[in-house]
């Protein structure tokens, strides 16, 4: 894929002073006095360079509770002269867009509902057009790199250079440990793509439980993430939405501080180390492929067998034994269960492949 966006640095739009931007908030803006009280712990605190709140929330179903909508704007903007700190909203149409800046909201997000919808991003784009205004754009709901990709060329189209990725997690058909399935091998493809493009880590939307924020937030800033967006409420437990992934602002912050920042520069001696360690990795690799490669040789001896007794190439059994037998060797080889699932996701549709083909092949 290939592709090209003109971003301006971050630090030409917020100022961090060298630290992780770190935008805090509630989930949902629910009343002014909820606002306030929130806003000023987290500014007492002292960690955040930006205040988040949802205005407008997309639910799934209807009768959810779906933001007090433009009624809470005038508390953020009561917030921003409260604390001196920015304000960021999501926007989901063109009316969002003109209310947000009616209001002088500072930085606009679309959200991941939104992006994997192209034609509401492009309503989006048209409404932007000639706005400076930083926003940024959370991965699709589903894993489709090139539905994030084209939503900021779309944003990029209407002359936005201040924008970021907000790295959200994807929905997973299966129930696993996080609410959202990191994938964090998406991150770093559009981080490749786009060197200059700032990645924000949202561990609230990926833990869906505030237990897991700590390892999430960790792992985005060990991958160098440019900061973090978590959500936070003066009373978590009985927060409208999202209750359970929220936490206090002085839990928020005792979180943050805990957290290591790791340097993004290294010295001569680290980067020959450095070098030794990535030769063996590449040994390794080349190893793997060969050992697939044979699994693979097997796997069509397999195709041949089934073909000449007449029998179906899917066999649900067998990858239910398969499925959990692999994820118990793994465990015990102590893998992370998401990396295993995934890689046997992958290796068996390429065996489902690979016998069809010879299923359908003449035998010689």
């Amino acid at each position: 894929m290939k592709a090209n966006l003109d971003v301006l640095p971050l630090s030409s739009w917020i100022d961090t002073a060298g630290k992780p931007l770190i935008i805090a908030g509630p989930c949902s803006a629910e009343t002014e006095e909820q606002v306030s009280e929130t806003v000023s712990r987290i500014a007492k605190e002292g960690y955040a360079h930006v205040i988040r709140a949802g205005v407008w929330k997309p639910r799934t179903r209807p009768g959810s509770f779906e933001g007090m909508g433009e009624a809470a704007l005038p508390w953020l903007v009561e917030a921003k002269k409260q604390t001196g700190l920015p304000i960021a909203i999501e926007v989901a149409t063109p009316q969002h867009i003109e209310l947000a800046l009616k209001y002088g909201i500072d930085i606009l997000w679309i959200g991941a509902r939104t992006t994997v919808n192209p034609f509401n991003v492009q309503d989006l784009a048209d409404a932007l057009k000639g706005v400076d205004v930083p926003v940024l754009i959370k991965n699709p709901v589903n894993p489709d790199l090139a539905l994030w990709v084209g939503a900021f060329e779309r944003i990029a189209g209407a002359g936005i250079k201040k924008m970021a990725a907000i790295h959200r997690g994807f929905s997973n058909a299966q129930e696993t440990k996080f609410r959202n399935s990191p994938m964090w091998q998406m991150a770093v493809e559009l981080k490749t793509l786009f060197p200059q493009l700032p990645i924000i880590g949202d561990p609230s939307h990926m833990a869906g439980k505030r237990a897991y924020l700590y390892e999430l937030a960790q792992r985005a800033l060990d991958l160098n993430y440019d900061g973090l967006i978590i959500e936070s409420h003066r009373n978590p437990d009985e927060a409208w939405s999202d209750a359970s992934q929220q936490l206090t602002p002085e839990a928020l912050g005792e979180m943050l501080k805990s957290l290591e920042i790791r340097k993004a520069s290294y010295g001569v001696e680290f980067q020959n180390e450095l070098d030794q360690l990535r030769q063996k990795i590449d040994n390794i690799d080349r190893e793997l492929l060969e050992v697939l490669a044979a699994r693979m040789s097997v796997v069509e001896k397999l195709g041949e067998y089934k073909r000449e007794n007449n029998v179906a190439v899917l066999q649900l059994d067998r990858w239910k034994e398969l499925h959990n037998n692999r994820a118990d060797l793994g465990k015990k080889l102590n893998l992370y269960p998401e990396l295993v699932e995934e890689m046997f996701k992958l290796i068996h549709m390429e065996s489902i492949r690979k016998q069809t083909e010879v299923m359908n092949q003449q035998p010689a």
